[in-house]
């Protein structure tokens, strides 16, 4: 089976009473699915992050929490841009999120995160450049795991949700031509065959 260029096979099987239907999931998100997506991600980085960074580093909760948010927006901002080339990438070149395709995901999107939050870290904690980039290090180190396992549960539910309404949208048009009319006729008899 040929695959569309904006659809992924997912390798799992969904449908009622067991019964085998093969879910197809559309690559192409919306800007409102990826900003949810974003901020899912970062919402739930900052309340790991903030007390963390506040608690073994020594600042206050409100000036670690600060840099979080600065960090968060600059990372959301990002979030959305990657996935959307990362998305686009895969569409053009067809490969499956695979573990390495969403290992090579999750190290170009901390690499790209790295560049820009390194001089903001100096400087909002009075650091140089190589203690901010050593920083940034122990945190890349919390945040591909954080970043693969986000990811891949986002992707496994989001599959779930678009194949369950998948499901529901050719249930409904059977559904509705199996209707009898006032004649007693269903709407597909009533249909002319060719």
């Amino acid at each position: 089976m040929k695959i569309p260029s904006l659809a992924t096979q997912h390798p799992r099987w969904w449908g009622p009473n067991s019964q085998k239907v093969k879910c197809i999931v559309s690559l192409q998100k919306s800007l409102k699915e990826r900003f949810f997506h974003a901020l899912g991600f970062e919402v739930l980085a900052i309340a790991i992050c903030a007390p963390l960074g506040a608690w073994l580093l020594g600042y206050s909760l409100a000036h670690m929490g600060l840099l979080t948010v600065m960090v968060s927006l600059m990372a959301m901002t990002w979030n959305m841009v990657f996935n959307a080339l990362f998305d686009q990438a895969q569409r053009r070149m067809g490969f499956e999120r695979t573990l390495v395709a969403r290992a090579v995901h999750a190290v170009l999107f901390e690499i790209g995160l790295i560049i820009a939050v390194v001089p903001l870290a100096a400087w909002w904690l009075d650091i140089g450049l190589w203690e901010a980039f050593v920083l940034d290090i122990a945190i890349v180190l919390f945040f591909l795991p954080y970043t693969f396992c986000f990811n891949w549960a986002y992707d496994h539910i989001r599959a779930k949700v678009v194949a369950r309404h998948s499901l529901k949208a050719r249930q409904v048009p059977a559904l509705l031509s199996a209707v009898p009319t006032q004649n007693g006729l269903t709407s597909s008899a009533r249909s002319p065959t060719r």
